[in-house]
């Protein structure tokens, strides 16, 4: 078929699937779906390859995928009912002191957004917010919460198990360790740049919303006492997480927000309080469950640049290391220090991470779907079609794919989706392009950072922030969309940085 031919079909392929999501808001798993139909068929694909061309894009993305995100969410799961927020920011206030609450919340919501998803993060984190910002006398808890948010989300891009980054990472064939050890470097810098950007859009005082007003003066829980977490939203099928510790950040449609807020963010905010255990783990045991993977995961990828290859010591650290079995280690070690240890029984921890795969599902299948979606560009010779044309624009592949995510994720509010799909059609660019497995891994974190970009009214994330912070949809866009658009373009500097330098 012509190139030319085939590249129309391939726009609109991805004009069908915003008109899909944003128009009909139909489930991101059902639109992937019959877009991926429709795509082989409109290329001459035999009427009997589309189905098997399907599920074997859709089963090749399952494989690495459901393993990371249900471990990932039921690790999570166990951060967040144990009270893991409240044990690490009771600890990073008291070292750092009363007047870095904002920096020690900041460092310690980090360390919660690395097994948690973003919505629900968030929301743990909300009552704690608030009961600090109270205690320093704020007028609001938006010096506190804004840059919390900012770089909960940008975790949730750039570092696996999150669903986004570990989906484009298998389309594209990364190293996923390498890509963890990439993201984890650009937590720190992004982390400085989002402290000052909320510092700096904070200059001005905003309105705050009666709802989250009357929330704010009721929330009485004392900081570091666990206090209450937020009433969780369930994750809509368009990619929208928020509950039970897995999701994505992100809402398609405007669909998304807290209770059921859609486009209008006219429902209530709530708390709930925290069920069982009520005391706090302690914050090394927090840390523990959240660093030993991803230790286990970097201990795998340096080995195999000094041991030599086929050594047993290589072998078994390969085996050690790879993202599947370090999070099954973490989450056993969060079964007993975070559970078991404290007095919880096995059925009890047990029904925690059972009631986490639930939701985490939704993730699993709406990234296979992308995957299915993936594997119909390449079958049918778009990918390739699209690859010479994309590079023949004079981009690089590095900027090509930031800004290819950044616009798709202003155009449907999805960060999962927006990724999925860019690394679709980048992936045959990159197969045949001959790029280091550094390259590779920097290209999907390249990705990661466009799809925090230009979060607006389409986005759930954007209503949940902003209904917690107590902001009008004007001051969300003035505050929460520059916030993360300056930090995902940040983010992406500092991949071109480290691009350039190898």
């Amino acid at each position: 078929m012509d190139a030319l031919v085939l590249a129309l079909i391939a726009l609109g392929a991805i004009g069908a699937l915003l008109v899909l999501i944003i128009r009909f808001n139909v489930p991101a798993f059902v639109a992937l779906l019959l877009v991926s139909v429709g795509t082989a068929l409109a290329t001459g694909m035999p009427f009997e390859d589309v189905v098997p061309t399907i599920v074997e894009g859709l089963g090749g993305t399952l494989g690495n995928v459901a393993l990371l995100v249900g471990l990932g969410a039921m690790l999570g799961a166990i951060v967040e009912h144990s009270g893991g927020a409240d044990a690490l920011s009771e600890r990073f206030s008291a070292l750092l002191g009363p007047a870095r609450v904002g920096v020690a919340l900041l460092i310690a919501s980090s360390m919660i957004a690395v097994p948690i998803f973003f919505d629900v993060a968030f929301i743990v984190l909300v009552p704690i917010v608030y009961a600090f910002s109270r205690a320093a006398r704020l007028p609001s808890p938006m010096r506190i919460g804004l840059p919390i948010a900012g770089l909960m989300l940008f975790i949730h891009v750039v570092l696996p198990p999150h669903p986004g980054i570990v989906g484009s990472s298998v389309l594209t064939g990364a190293d996923m360790g390498l890509v963890t050890l990439l993201g984890a470097a650009l937590i720190l810098p992004v982390g400085v740049v989002a402290h000052y950007t909320a510092k700096l859009l904070n200059r001005r005082a905003y309105a705050m919303l009666a709802s989250t007003a009357e929330l704010y003066e009721q929330n009485t829980g004392e900081p570091g006492t666990g206090g209450t977490d937020g009433a969780r939203p369930s994750e809509d099928a368009n990619g929208t997480d928020s509950s039970g510790g897995a999701g994505t950040p992100d809402g398609t449609g405007g669909t998304g927000g807290i209770g059921g807020a859609g486009a209008s963010g006219t429902a209530k905010v709530s708390v709930r309080p925290r069920v069982e255990p009520q005391r706090p783990p302690s914050a090394a045991a927090v840390i523990t469950v959240i660093a030993v993977p991803i230790l286990m995961i970097g201990l795998q990828t340096v080995a195999g640049l000094f041991l030599e290859e086929g050594s047993t010591a290589l072998r078994f650290l390969t085996m050690v290391g790879a993202p599947p079995f370090a999070l099954l280690t973490g989450c056993l070690l969060a079964l007993y220090l975070l559970g078991v240890r404290r007095g919880w029984s096995m059925r009890s921890v047990g029904s925690v991470m059972d009631a986490a795969l639930a939701p985490a599902a939704v993730v699993v299948f709406v990234t296979g779907a992308g995957g299915a979606f993936a594997g119909v560009l390449t079958a049918s010779g778009i990918g390739e079609v699209l690859s010479e044309s994309m590079l023949g624009l004079g981009l690089p592949l590095l900027l090509l794919a930031f800004c290819l995510a950044a616009l798709l994720r202003a155009a449907q509010g999805s960060a999962t989706v927006s990724a999925l799909t860019t690394s679709g059609l980048l992936a045959e660019a990159i197969a045949s392009g001959g790029y280091s497995g550094l390259e590779i891994a920097l290209v999907n974190l390249a990705i990661g950072c466009g799809a925090i970009c230009l979060s607006h009214v389409n986005d759930s994330g954007f209503w949940i922030v902003s209904r917690y912070l107590g902001l009008s949809v004007r001051d969300a866009l003035r505050t929460w969309s520059v916030l993360v658009t300056v930090l995902g373009t940040s983010g992406f500097a500092l991949v071109g940085l480290t691009w350039a330098l190898v």
